[in-house]
C-alpha cells in the first residue's frame, strides 16, 4: 500500500506556477463577475420594460443561455473564429474566449438575481421618486437599483463563488488555470491525490477570501448598521401629543386664481369605477380637505392630480397648464405638484438630508450641493427635524419620517402640496405633531389638498371641504356648511359612523 506524500503537497504551496494559475483564476472570475453583474442589471431592467420587443429579447436571452451548458458554450466560443474570421482578434486567446463564454452564460443567471432584487423594492419607492419629478433613469439609478443591489448582494456573492469554481472548465480550451496546471503536474509524477488536494486548498483559500470581502461589502451597504450622532428631538414625542390643529389665519375664499383645476375625472380599475366625473378647483393659498368613507375615491383623486394614476377621461390643469403627455413632459410637470404619502415613502438608503436634496440636485434647482443642503436644513428646521438631518429613516419614528417627507416635498417649491391621508399610518400619540406642521404650512399660505380622516383638522384648518362617496363629489363648501348645515343623508351617515368608531 502506498503512502500519502505530505511533503510534496505542502511543497506545492510554494510552487510559482500554481500561484500564477491562482492569480489567473482570480482575474478571470472577477472580470466575468463584474461584467456579468453590469450586463445582468441591464437585462433585468429590460425584462421590466414597457416595450414588449425589449422584454421578449431579454426573456429570450435568459432562457437560451441558462439552457446551454457552459462547457458546450466554451468550446463553441473558442472555435467560433473558424466560422466567423472577424472574431479572431477578439477571441485570440483561451483567456478571452473563456471570459466571453462566462459572461454570456453568467449574465443570464445574474439577470434573474437582479430581477429578484428589483421586484423586492416596493412600488411606492418608484412612485415617491416620480412624484418628485425625477426622470426614469434617475429613479432607477438613485432609488431603485441601490436598494435592489443591496437585496441581491448575498446571491450575487454566491454567484461569484460559482464563477470562481467554474473557471476550472476553461481548462478544456487550454487555459493554464489551477486545474490544468495541477493536471500537468500529476501526469509527470503520478501523485494525483497529493496534487489535487493542494489545488483544492487553493480554491478554498480563494473562496474564503472573497466570501469575507463580500461580507464586508454587505455590512458597508447596510445602513441599519451605520452609526449617527446622537440628537435630541426638538418636538415632544413618545406619548406627549402636540397642540391640536387650529386656525391662525382668516379663511381663504374659494375664488381667485385656480392653482388646480380638474374637470370630469374618471378612473376605473378593471370593472370597478373609482372616479365618476369629478370636478375640483383649488385656489392659491387655499387648504382643501377631502373626506369620505373608505373606497370613495379620495386617494385615487389626489393620485390623478399629479398623474401617478392616469385618468381614463377628464383633464387636470396645474397653474393653467394641462397635466399629461409623454414621460419627459410629465416628469417636468410633476415638479409643480408636491406629494406626501400615507406611508411616508422615504428612501431608506438615504439620510433625512439626502432624501430632501436628491430631487433638487437631480433637477439643478439650486446652485450646487451646498445651496441645496442649506435649503434642506431650513426645511428641516421648519418641520422641527433639524437635529436629525443625518439619521436614516429606520432611526426615526413614524411622525418624524412624515415630517421629513413633508420637507422633501417642499424642497421642490411646488405650486400645490398633496397629502394622501398623512396621519393614517401613525400611532395616535404621533398624529398631533404632523397635523401641527400642516397647520403651520396652512398659516404660511401653502396651497394644499389633504385627503384626511382627521375631522378636527378639516373643520379647524381647511378653507374648503369636499365630501366624496362612490367616486363622486356629493357635498362641498366651507367647513361650517359641510359639518353643520349640509342636510345630505350620506354625509350624515358618514359622520355618525365616525362618531361611533
Amino acid at each position: 500500500m502506498g503512502s500519502f506524500d505530505w511533503s510534496y503537497t505542502f511543497g506545492l504551496f510554494a510552487d510559482a506556477d500554481l500561484w500564477r494559475a491562482a492569480l489567473l483564476v482570480v482575474e478571470l472570475a472577477v472580470s466575468a463577475w463584474v461584467i456579468s453583474t453590469a450586463l445582468g442589471l441591464l437585462v433585468a431592467l429590460a425584462q421590466q420594460s414597457r416595450l414588449r420587443p425589449l422584454r421578449l429579447f431579454a426573456a429570450g436571452y435568459v432562457w437560451f443561455f441558462r439552457s446551454l451548458p457552459l462547457l458546450v458554450l466554451l468550446i463553441f466560443v473558442y472555435n467560433s473564429p473558424q466560422l466567423f474570421p472577424d472574431l479572431r482578434p477578439l477571441l485570440s486567446s483561451p483567456f478571452a474566449a473563456g471570459l466571453v463564454a462566462l459572461v454570456l452564460s453568467e449574465t443570464a443567471y445574474i439577470a434573474e438575481i437582479h430581477r429578484g432584487g428589483l421586484l423586492a423594492v416596493g412600488k411606492d419607492q418608484g412612485e415617491a421618486a416620480q412624484a418628485l419629478g425625477i426622470p426614469y433613469a434617475g429613479v432607477q439609478r438613485h432609488v431603485v437599483v441601490p436598494q435592489a443591489f443591496r437585496v441581491a448582494l448575498p446571491a450575487l456573492g454566491n454567484e461569484f463563488i460559482s464563477i470562481l469554481k467554474l473557471t476550472s472548465l476553461v481548462s478544456s480550451i487550454s487555459l493554464a488555470e489551477l486545474l490544468l496546471v495541477g493536471q500537468r503536474l500529476y501526469t509527470q509524477n503520478f501523485l494525483v491525490l497529493e496534487t489535487l488536494l493542494a489545488v483544492a486548498v487553493y480554491y478554498v483559500l480563494l473562496v474564503t477570501l472573497f466570501d469575507r470581502l463580500r461580507a464586508l461589502l454587505e455590512r458597508r451597504l447596510d445602513v441599519r448598521k451605520r452609526r449617527t450622532k446622537a440628537a435630541v428631538d426638538t418636538t415632544p414625542e413618545g406619548g406627549e401629543v402636540l397642540a391640536a390643529p387650529r386656525r391662525t389665519r382668516p379663511r381663504t375664499p374659494h375664488e381667485g386664481e385656480a392653482v388646480v383645476r380638474a374637470r370630469g375625472l374618471r378612473k376605473s380599475f378593471g370593472t370597478v369605477s373609482v372616479l365618476n366625473g369629478v370636478d375640483l378647483d383649488v385656489h392659491r393659498g387655499e387648504v382643501v380637505a377631502v373626506i369620505g368613507p373608505s373606497g370613495s375615491g379620495k386617494t385615487t383623486l389626489v393620485r390623478t392630480l399629479n398623474h401617478l394614476e392616469q385618468p381614463d377621461a377628464g383633464s387636470v390643469e396645474i397653474d393653467g397648464r394641462p397635466m399629461g403627455g409623454r414621460d419627459r413632459e410629465l416628469t417636468a410637470q410633476r415638479r409643480r405638484v408636491g406629494m406626501v404619502f400615507q406611508r411616508f415613502n422615504l428612501f431608506p438608503h438615504r439620510t433625512a438630508l439626502q432624501n430632501i436634496t436628491l430631487a433638487p440636485l437631480q433637477q439643478r434647482l439650486y446652485d450646487g450641493r451646498l445651496a441645496a443642503e442649506g435649503r434642506a436644513r431650513e426645511l428641516l428646521r421648519k418641520v422641527g427635524m433639524d437635529a436629525h438631518a443625518h439619521k436614516y429613516p429606520h432611526q426615526l419614528s413614524g411622525g418624524q419620517q412624515q415630517r421629513v417627507a413633508i420637507a422633501r416635498a417642499l424642497a421642490m417649491d411646488p405650486s400645490v402640496l398633496l397629502f394622501d391621508e398623512p396621519t393614517s399610518a401613525l400611532d395616535p400619540e404621533l398624529v398631533g405633531e404632523v397635523l401641527s406642521v400642516m397647520s403651520e404650512l396652512a398659516a404660511d399660505g401653502t396651497t394644499m389638498v389633504v385627503v384626511t380622516h382627521e375631522m378636527r383638522f378639516a373643520r379647524e384648518v381647511a378653507d374648503w371641504v369636499v365630501f366624496m362617496d362612490q367616486g363622486r363629489v356629493v357635498v362641498q363648501g366651507p367647513p361650517e356648511t359641510v359639518f353643520d348645515n349640509s342636510g345630505e343623508p350620506r354625509l350624515e351617515r358618514f359622520f355618525a359612523a365616525i362618531s361611533a368608531a
